[in-house]
Formats: structure tokens, C-alpha cells, sequence
């Protein structure tokens, strides 16, 4: 009876002991799976810190840019019939006739006035900010218009050669300017010839296309945000 009663009792301190190392071994996991939330998180948390931080880096290096744009142009800005978008950083030239002839990629020398006067100031605005730049595009853009005989998909592609040859004409008429002539290096790295055709029409009050206005070319900025959170997530 002894042996029984104690085998009984032995058995049940073996169960004890198992369900004591279980309950033990359990806590154990939830301390370690504990940790690695907490770890997690903390990581989470600076990840996003530091992407925070470029993103009002950058919004303060736009807003301080556009500042900078407006203190040295704004005097300038109603002769030329130009404006400075602060969301975009675009330098935007919207008189058509003075621009281009129709159909033609040829400056006019009313434009070469302007760029004389404007791009050498502009270089020296933005070189400033050259940190934080990643592009500078000379952007082209028409209207929708071509001929009464063109399709809807030839006038786009034809108003596309003729916004490519356009800004290709700025580009190479300010980088030939010997006032930058200093900058050209930084000029052939930063700043490409775009033309975009009809592809950013303006619309009037009613919704309806701004021929006139769609004719425009623009400098405009681009920062290199986008690139700096990419280098903090692949380095992590």
C-alpha cells in the first residue's frame, strides 16, 4: 500500500515539476516575444523619426527656395508675365508671343532678353539650395491645337517634337550665356530639356482649355526628398 500511496505521490510531484517547467518555459517565450515587440517598435519609431525629418527638411528647404525666388524676381514677375508656383518651386514664363513663333522652336529675342536677365540670377538663387536638389527641368508645354487636319493623336505627337525642340532651345541658349559660364558643369549635370506636348493644358473658369495659356515654359525644381528616404530605408 506504501509503494502505491507512494508512487501516487511521486507521480503527481513529477506532474507538478513537468507543469512547473512548462509554465516556466512559457514565460520565458512571452519575455522574449516581449523584447522583440519592444525592439520592433523602437525601430519602427526611429525609422519614422528620420523620415519625418527629411520631409521637413525638405519642406523647409522648398519654402526657403520659394522665398529666395520671390525676394530676388518678384519686381520682375508682371513685365514678364511670370509666376513662381510655391508648391512646385516652378518658374513659369506664360506669354506665348513673346515666347516662340507658332509652330516654331526658334527663341524670340524678347525671350533672350528675358533669359539674359533671369537665368544668371536664377542660378545663383538655386545653387544655394544645391544640396537639396536633384533636378532642374527646363519644361515645354503646348496646347492641344495643331491643324484642322491632324487627328487628336497627331497633334499631341507633333505639339510633343515641337515642346522637345523648344525647351532644348532654352536649354542651349542659357547654358551658351557668359554670365554661367563658371556653372556649365553643374548646369550639364542638373538640368534637363523636357517637353511634355499637351499633356498639362490650363482650363479656363469653366473647365474648358486655355489655348493661349496651355503655350508656356517653365524652370522647375526638384528636390532630392524622395531620394533620401529611399536611401534610409535601403540602408536599414
Amino acid at each position: 500500500m506504501q509503494n502505491i500511496v507512494g508512487k501516487t505521490v511521486q507521480k503527481k510531484q513529477s506532474n507538478q515539476e513537468h507543469w512547473l517547467s512548462m509554465s516556466d518555459l512559457m514565460a520565458g517565450l512571452m519575455m522574449v516575444f516581449l523584447l522583440i515587440s519592444v525592439a520592433f517598435m523602437r525601430y519602427v519609431q526611429v525609422e519614422r523619426d528620420k523620415i519625418k525629418e527629411v520631409a521637413v527638411t525638405y519642406q523647409e528647404s522648398q519654402v526657403a527656395l520659394y522665398q529666395q525666388l520671390m525676394l530676388e524676381f518678384e519686381k520682375d514677375l508682371s513685365r514678364w508675365d511670370a509666376q513662381v508656383d510655391s508648391h512646385t518651386l516652378e518658374f513659369r514664363f506664360n506669354a506665348p508671343e513673346v515666347l516662340f513663333d507658332t509652330g516654331k522652336i526658334a527663341i524670340k529675342p524678347r525671350f533672350q532678353e528675358i533669359l539674359d536677365d533671369f537665368f544668371p540670377r536664377y542660378i545663383h538663387v538655386i545653387k544655394a539650395f544645391k544640396d537639396t536638389i536633384s533636378e532642374v527641368r527646363i519644361e515645354g508645354h503646348t496646347s492641344s491645337v495643331w491643324n484642322q487636319q491632324s487627328s487628336p493623336e497627331e497633334a499631341y505627337f507633333n505639339n510633343m517634337e515641337l515642346s522637345q525642340g523648344r525647351t532644348r532651345s532654352v536649354l542651349q541658349y542659357v547654358y551658351s550665356l557668359p554670365a554661367v559660364a563658371s556653372e556649365r558643369d553643374w548646369i550639364k549635370k542638373q538640368f534637363a530639356a523636357v517637353g511634355f506636348s499637351s499633356a498639362h493644358i490650363v482650363l479656363d473658369e469653366l473647365g474648358k482649355e486655355d489655348a493661349e495659356r496651355s503655350r508656356r515654359v517653365s524652370f522647375k525644381v526638384l528636390t532630392n526628398a524622395e531620394t533620401q528616404i529611399r536611401k534610409i530605408i535601403a540602408n536599414e
